[in-house]
């Protein structure tokens, strides 16, 4: 892998691995999920070796990508911070998964932010909630990037409040108060494991939180194309005419 672990724009390859974290406590239905949606980028990259793994599932690094041609790693993960700067590379070495280069992050791909803006501009709502992991103060990087986005959202979905909360950080997501009814909550997350499905709703039933909770991010429909695009971006590669 690269000494900074991203690709040169103007590289080109044909392969990818699409990697996520996983679950570590029950890491077969993440990794089915990361799966589905591998099969779903592919339709979008006609001719290309597309695979997917998680970290949580052992032996799936070596075991998908052992006899691929070093490509691109696309990170389903929501920020760059350690596990995409200093995980990922150490266990795709690990693992003898040399040549790699890796894209940005999903969640700091500026398509991925879009799709955001707009998915709350369509809600309608005049007040958004930006629902995110956090760090657990092991690095600023995740609260930021969605701090970033909820900024982004209170600028261009022309809501009156955009803020974003945690599950392992400040501000607590059990803890917000004076949300309107109308207000939405948008979940800034990669797939649906536990945090999603549980501590999330969890979280804002504790809080009282009065609104409606969207899909996650991750989630919607527009994003296995989003992914193919920003693969083939990365890989220096024009994107594929409509219709083909």
């Amino acid at each position: 892998m690269a000494e900074n672990g991203y690709l040169d724009q103007g590289e080109r390859a044909k392969s990818a691995l699409i990697l996520a974290h996983g679950q570590p406590s029950d890491p077969d239905p993440a990794a089915r999920e990361l799966e589905a949606l591998a099969a779903l980028v592919a339709a979008h990259l006609p001719g290309w070796d597309l695979r997917a793994a998680t970290l949580a599932q052992p032996g799936a690094l070596s075991r998908v990508g052992g006899d691929m041609a070093p490509g691109l790693v696309f990170p389903v993960f929501m920020a760059a911070g350690w596990f995409t700067r200093v995980a990922v590379p150490a266990r795709m070495a690990e693992a003898g998964l040399e040549g790699w280069r890796m894209l940005e992050p999903m969640g700091c791909a500026g398509p991925v932010q879009d799709l955001a803006v707009r998915i709350v501009r369509e809600s309608g709502a005049d007040q958004v909630l930006v629902a995110a992991h956090g760090s657990g103060g092991r690095s600023p990087a995740p609260a930021a990037v969605a701090r970033g986005v909820a900024e982004r959202i209170g600028r261009e979905a022309g809501v009156a409040r955009a803020e974003a909360a945690f599950i392992e950080q400040a501000p607590w997501l059990n803890q917000v108060s004076g949300w309107d009814a109308g207000a939405v909550c948008l979940p800034f997350f990669a797939m649906s494991g536990g945090h999603v499905t549980h501590d999330l709703p969890e979280a804002l039933r504790e809080a009282g939180f009065p609104g409606r909770i969207l899909p996650a991010l991750g989630l919607h429909p527009e994003i296995p194309a989003l992914i193919a695009g920003l693969i083939r971006e990365g890989a220096g590669l024009a994107a594929t005419p409509p219709g083909r």
